[in-house]
């Protein structure tokens, strides 16, 4: 079964940037698809962006033109790059691995604070 691991989380100022990486235990070419969630306190967890094996993306409303997500296939990973945050964007995101079941990682913790 795969395994995916979250790593990239840290603390910003607002307006600030952090990338996010996702590695998976396989190739992602394996993978139908992978997103990436997010939960924030007191909240819903919500989907912020995909992006299939063929490399299709789509975006969250909220993150769109501030938020880019990608593949890195030499390294099994999947990337989110967010920038211009924002302190509503502080959530624990999470990757989550599409068609494959409840395929999720451990989190990374994103706060966004002066």
């Amino acid at each position: 079964q795969v395994r995916l691991v979250e790593s990239g989380g840290g603390s910003v100022q607002p307006g600030g940037s952090l990338t996010l990486s996702c590695v998976a235990s396989e190739s992602i070419d394996s993978i139908p698809g992978i997103d990436w969630y997010r939960q924030g306190p007191g909240k819903q967890r919500e989907w912020v962006a995909v992006i299939t094996a063929g490399g299709s993306t789509n975006y969250h409303d909220s993150v769109k033109g501030r938020f880019t997500i990608s593949r890195d296939n030499a390294k099994n990973a999947v990337v989110l790059q967010m920038t211009s945050l924002k302190p509503e964007d502080t959530a624990t995101y999470y990757c989550h691995a599409v068609g494959l079941g409840d395929i999720w990682g451990q989190g990374t913790q994103v706060t966004v604070s002066s």
